[in-house]
């Protein structure tokens, strides 16, 4: 029984499966767009995610020098540290989390397995909203579902009174 265990073991070892996963982030980390199995993307994700949210903190000399060595301790690559660290860390600055992307592509030809493309959010000139300068120099707005009933009552209540202000001006039109 797999009580507990959440994690997909891709049918290889321990060992194995680190081994691919640090080459697959790897690969992600250098090229920003890889195309694998659509189990081996989701694995990627849950491996990934996290080291990027590492990059984000900058707040002494410490931390960072601490976070590239946790960093270098899943992905054993000087180059694709640096790289995450230098080029990626910035760009994804304002963004909370999410900071890749599955795209389904199909079958695949010889055994029918599904294909999936996995890339880095904000290295995507297609779907991004412009420049990645403009987007990583202002913080993402932080958005929630919860209060908006008092913003929409506060608003209705604005709008009833601007409503009832000309009502009243325009008798005084008439009349004048």
């Amino acid at each position: 029984m797999r009580h507990g265990n959440k994690q997909n073991n891709l049918s290889r070892t321990a060992s194995h499966r680190k081994a691919l996963l640090m080459n697959l982030g790897c690969q992600l980390i250098t090229y920003k767009r890889i195309t694998t199995t659509l189990a081996k993307a989701k694995a990627l994700r849950t491996y990934i995610e996290p080291l990027i949210t590492k990059t984000k903190n900058t707040a002494s000399k410490e931390a960072i020098m601490h976070n590239h060595r946790i960093v270098f301790s899943y992905l054993n690559d000087k180059a694709a540290v640096k790289e995450l660290f230098t080029v990626v860390a910035p760009k994804v600055a304002a963004r909370p989390g999410g900071y890749t992307r599955i795209i389904k592509l199909g079958a695949r030809v010889g055994d029918n397995s599904e294909i999936a493309m996995i890339e880095l959010v904000d290295f995507n000139e297609i779907y991004g909203k412009g420049t990645g300068t403009a987007a990583a120099a202002e913080p993402a707005k932080k958005t929630r579902r919860a209060g908006g009933a008092k913003k929409k009552a506060a608003e209705a209540t604005e709008a009833t009174a601007t409503a009832e202000t000309p009502a009243t001006d325009a008798p005084t039109e008439e009349k004048a």
